[in-house]
């Protein structure tokens, strides 16, 4: 291959202490194009991410669940190093608090694993695209202010939210909590259809297509 073509070509750090899951995602990203550093161990991330090229695309696909350290520790550490690529975390439990606590870190995108192709590829897209790229590199401040299409996204999350009814956005609130339909309905004397009714009608609102995407949306956009 050529040495321009490939170093123009993202760079994706698959992170995860599943040897079969690393293959079969290695596959798949190497087929769609992307460069693929295939990692098991999250001391050997460390290193490879410290010796990620300036100037490159790139972005960490890392399991949260992973022995010795986390995901989430890692993160920490990645932040703490100055290593500072976008991150998609991945997890085989449907784990709202996981999910709020990876956003809250600055994650691009909270995957469930087995992985979704479509899902996978838009996350792998906002993660490689410029606003995400900046956004990683870039030391926060407090008074550092959203790019404009950050914030038209944030604006845009409040007209939805404000389109909810009073029910809908207690629903929701009491979904991304990981509450199930019956014990939110059990908490609000309602019946689970009418429960159902209100989830259905809120997440439609919001235009979220998981309870995964409402936890990233809630997390990402709130003021």
């Amino acid at each position: 291959m050529n040495p321009l073509a490939a170093s123009a070509t993202p760079q994706v750090y698959l992170v995860d202490d599943n040897a079969d899951f690393r293959a079969s995602a290695e596959f798949w990203l190497d087929a769609a194009g992307y460069a693929v550093r295939s990692l098991g161990d999250p001391h050997q991330a460390l290193e490879a991410l410290s010796a990620h090229p300036a100037g490159r695309l790139g972005c960490v696909l890392m399991d949260v669940r992973m022995p010795d350290i986390s995901g989430l520790d890692l993160h920490d550490r990645m932040q703490a190093e100055g290593l500072r690529l976008p991150v998609i975390y991945m997890s085989g439990h449907a784990d709202v608090a996981l999910a709020v606590r990876a956003m809250r870190k600055g994650a691009v995108s909270f995957l469930e694993k087995p992985l979704d192709e479509s899902a996978l590829l838009e996350a792998l897209q906002a993660a490689l695209s410029p606003t995400a790229q900046a956004a990683a590199s870039a030391v926060p401040t407090e008074s550092a202010e959203l790019p404009p299409d950050l914030q038209a996204a944030r604006e845009e999350f409040l007209r939805r939210e404000s389109s909810l009814a009073p029910r809908e956005r207690e629903v929701l609130a009491l979904v991304i909590q990981g509450i199930y339909n019956k014990n939110i309905a059990d908490r609000m004397n309602l019946s689970v259809k009418t429960i159902e009714l209100y989830r259905a009608r809120g997440m439609t609102k919001m235009g979220a297509k998981s309870v995964a995407d409402l936890t990233r949306m809630m997390v990402s956009r709130q003021a």
